[in-house]
C-alpha cells in the first residue's frame, strides 16, 4: 500500500500532529510528510523540537524526536513537485492535515495548488482517496465554514481538533490523545490511545 501523507500547517496543535506522528511510526513503514514554513515555527514555539531549515535537517531531527527508524519518514519540501504526493498516478492512500489553517482549509476547496500542501490534498480528492483536515480555528467565520460544507460533500472528513471529557481526562496529553485517536479510527490505524465507546 502507499504510504499515508501528513501535512502540518501553522495554526495551534502540534501536540496532535506529533502524537499522530508517533502512533503511525509504530504501525506503518514509511510515511510522508509535509511541514509549512509556518508551521515550523509553530512547532518550535509549542514543543522542545527544532526542526531546522534544510529538507534534510527536518528529515533527520524530526525521525529523532520521534523515533523513528532511518527512512521511515520522508519529509517533502512545499515546491518539490517532483514527490510522489503531486502526482494522481501515485497517491498517498490516505492524507491528513493536522493542525490545518484557514488559509489552508480554502486553498484546498478552490483548489489552489500553489504549494505541495496544496496539491497533495487536491490528489487525494481527485483520485478519490481519504482526506482528514484538523483545524482548530475558532470562533468560526462563515466563510470557514462554507469551505468545509463544499469539501465535506466532497467526501472530506473535518474533524476539529475537539476532545470529549467522557473519559474523564487527567491530563493535556489525555485530551491530545482523544483527538489523535478519532483521525486513527478514520484512517483504520489500530492504536490503543482510547477504548472503544462502550456505553
Amino acid at each position: 500500500m502507499n504510504p499515508i501523507a501528513i501535512a502540518l500547517t501553522g495554526a495551534s496543535g502540534m501536540p496532535y500532529a506529533l502524537t499522530l506522528l508517533k502512533e503511525l511510526i509504530k504501525t506503518q513503514p514509511h510515511i510522508y510528510v509535509m511541514i509549512s514554513q509556518a508551521a515550523s515555527i509553530v512547532i518550535s514555539m509549542e514543543t522542545t523540537l527544532k526542526l531546522g531549515a534544510e529538507r534534510s535537517t527536518i528529515e533527520k531531527n524530526l525521525s529523532q524526536y520521534l523515533g523513528a527508524e532511518q527512512g521511515q519518514i520522508e519529509v517533502f519540501s512545499k515546491n518539490q513537485w517532483t514527490a510522489p504526493v503531486a502526482s494522481g498516478s501515485n497517491p498517498p492512500r490516505a492524507m491528513v492535515v493536522c493542525p490545518c489553517t484557514m488559509s489552508t482549509l480554502s486553498a484546498i476547496a478552490h483548489g489552489h495548488g500553489d504549494n505541495l500542501i496544496h496539491r497533495a490534498a487536491d490528489v487525494v480528492i481527485k483520485e478519490q482517496k481519504k482526506l482528514i483536515l484538523v483545524p482548530r480555528e475558532t470562533p468560526y467565520s462563515a466563510i470557514h465554514l462554507e469551505n468545509m460544507l463544499k469539501l465535506s460533500r466532497l467526501g472530506v472528513v473535518i474533524m476539529d481538533a475537539n476532545p470529549a471529557f467522557y473519559q474523564q481526562p487527567n491530563s493535556i496529553q489525555d485530551l491530545v490523545n482523544f483527538v489523535v485517536a478519532r483521525i486513527l479510527d478514520h484512517l483504520a490505524v489500530e492504536h490503543t490511545l482510547l477504548p472503544p465507546w462502550q456505553g
